[in-house]
This record gives C-alpha cells, sequence and structure tokens, in this order.
C-alpha cells in the first residue's frame, strides 16, 4: 500500500474502513497503523466530510405527491399488432414487385432469344459520355 493510494481509497470511500474495497481494506488498514500521523491527516479530513454528507436528510414524498404521480401515471396501452401487420404486408409488397420485374425481365429476354430479332438501338446524345463519339457531334460546324 502507497500513500498515494490510501488517501485515493480514503478520499473515494470516506474515513469508515468499512466502506473500503474488501480487498485493499488489510492492506489500507495496516498502512493506516504503522503510518499513524500521516493516516489521522487524511481519516479527519474524511470523517468531516462524511459527517457532512451524513447530516443531508430528504424527507419522503408526502401523500399528495404520492397521489400527483399515481393520477399523473399513463394508462397502460393495449399493445398494437396492426402496425406489425402493416410493416409485414409493405414488404410481401416489395418483394412481390421485385419478383413482377423479374418475370417481366425473364419473358423480355426469351422473346427477343425466341424470335431472334434485336430491338432497334438509338444512341441518343444523353446516353453518350464527352468522351466517346456521339451522334450529335457539333464539333464540325
Amino acid at each position: 500500500m502507497t500513500p498515494e493510494r490510501f488517501n485515493q481509497i480514503v478520499e473515494a470511500y470516506g474515513a469508515d474502513p468499512r466502506r473500503w474495497p474488501a480487498q485493499e481494506r488489510a492492506a489500507a488498514q495496516t498502512w493506516a497503523q504503522l503510518h499513524r500521523a500521516e493516516a489521522d491527516a487524511v481519516l479527519s479530513d474524511a470523517a468531516g466530510i462524511d459527517a457532512w454528507l451524513a447530516a443531508d436528510k430528504i424527507d419522503p414524498p408526502g401523500a399528495a405527491l404520492q397521489q400527483r404521480i399515481v393520477e399523473r401515471a399513463p394508462l397502460r396501452q393495449p399493445v398494437d399488432r396492426s402496425g406489425r401487420r402493416r410493416l409485414w404486408w409493405s414488404g410481401a409488397a416489395v418483394a412481390g414487385v421485385g419478383l413482377l420485374g423479374g418475370v417481366a425481365g425473364a419473358f423480355a429476354v426469351s422473346f427477343f432469344v425466341l424470335t431472334e430479332s434485336v430491338p432497334p438501338v438509338h444512341e441518343s446524345s444523353y446516353l453518350t459520355s464527352s468522351f466517346g463519339g456521339t451522334a450529335a457531334d457539333w464539333s464540325g460546324e
């Protein structure tokens, strides 16, 4: 036990050794017996603070305060499970739309594969980048 650690224990837990951490209590008490003058100075300061803190009393709440708290307490509401149902249906709707999009895409691809026709390609100026050639190349004018 060091003097610094003894001071930390007394400052944190007070002058009463029963409040000190159990694993350090014996070492702190032994240190206090070996260094009586130094320990007494630290313990007397802590005892004054302990007495001041113990003197502070709070009155228990009165009946009027308890009644006001009970009156203003929210009533227990039944659990609304319709929110879960709505959430489940919205998730099912999103999954359904995704599935229909996949089916429509598969149908379109299979139609073009079976008919061996390629849809016409239109090169629009908004589909090209400024680095590639474009159908609307205005630099020649």
